[in-house]
Order: C-alpha cells, then sequence, then structure tokens
C-alpha cells in the first residue's frame, strides 16, 4: 500500500498526542467512524484520492461529516491538509487501530476455513489460541472454499495450516520427488 511508512508516522503521532491527553477511547470511536465511513462509501473514497479536488475542500468536507470528532483528530484533518496528504487517511486509520490494539493488549487471529465457523467451533479455536497469546483475542473468519476443509490459523507473523487443500499439496511434492 502507497503511503504505508507515511500513514504509520502519522498513525503513531496521533495516538501519542490521544495518550498525553487523555483522551484515547474518543479518538478511537473517532478512528473507527472514520474507517466505517470511507469503507462503506466509494465516493468519499474516491473524493480523498482525487488529486483533482482541492486539499481545502477534502478539509471542508472532512470537517462537516465528522464535526463531532476530537481535537486531536480534527488536527490530523489540518495536518493532512498542509501536507497534501488525504489520499492516505485510510491507511493511517488502519495504522491507527493496530498501534491502539497492540497497546491495549488486543490481537486479531485470522482464522480461514472451508466453510463458516460455528459457535462451537469457534470458541475450541479460540481456547487454543489463548494457549499461545497473553492479550485477548479476536477471531476474524475468512471463508475460502479452496483449502477443502480444515482450517489456517495467521496470528501477527506466525501461520499455522492444517487445510486439507495444504495436505494434498505435500502428498503431491513426496510423490512426485
Amino acid at each position: 500500500m502507497a503511503g504505508t511508512r507515511a500513514a504509520i508516522r502519522y498513525a503513531k503521532a496521533i495516538l501519542d498526542m490521544a495518550k498525553a491527553n487523555n483522551n484515547e477511547a474518543n479518538v478511537n470511536v473517532d478512528m473507527n467512524s472514520i474507517l466505517t465511513a470511507v469503507k462503506d462509501s466509494d465516493e468519499l473514497k474516491d473524493f480523498l484520492k482525487s488529486p483533482v479536488i482541492s486539499g481545502t475542500s477534502k478539509f471542508s468536507a472532512l470537517s462537516e461529516i465528522f464535526a463531532t470528532a476530537q481535537n486531536e483528530t480534527k488536527g490530523l484533518f489540518r495536518l493532512l491538509l498542509e501536507n497534501k496528504r488525504f489520499g492516505i487517511l485510510l491507511a493511517i486509520v488502519s495504522e491507527y487501530n493496530k498501534l491502539s490494539d497492540e497497546d491495549n493488549g488486543l490481537e486479531t487471529v485470522a482464522v480461514t476455513t472451508a466453510v463458516p465457523l460455528t459457535s462451537d467451533l469457534e470458541s475450541k479455536v479460540l481456547a487454543k489460541i489463548k494457549e499461545f497469546s497473553k492479550n485477548k483475542i479476536t477471531i476474524n473468519n475468512i471463508v475460502d472454499p479452496s483449502i477443502i476443509g480444515g482450517f489456517i490459523i495467521r496470528m501477527g507473523d506466525k501461520q499455522y495450516n492444517a487445510s486439507v487443500a495444504n495436505r494434498l499439496q505435500q502428498l503431491k511434492r513426496e510423490f512426485s520427488n
């Protein structure tokens, strides 16, 4: 993603400001509402990325859309106006959420399955994952029928692949040698 390094810097800065002002919870609400608004509206996404629309128009629009935003969030909008970086707002919000979750001991684990997880199976997977992590875990279930069966767990930079498709691929490699 273009601008990821810059997005990380902006996200760290706004998180530090929110912590310093003891306003982290309210800024988190702002960031989640921005994320939802931009992801749900292709028009808003295109508007922010458009090189034809002036920065002041983007600033005015964001200030109106998020009129109840915290001062830290409004400061981010002003900074993006000054630096002409409105195109990376979504990346900044995503990075902010990651940093905030890390700070609060939250971790999202991606569990890929061929069919949606049932609540019983999800609780079993969650119990197993908690053996490996001290953080509070949330499961993001990704349904991918191409894995045929089993599951793939991605936790940070670690992955455990117990899918049928992976096992078939291993068998294929063994037979071809």
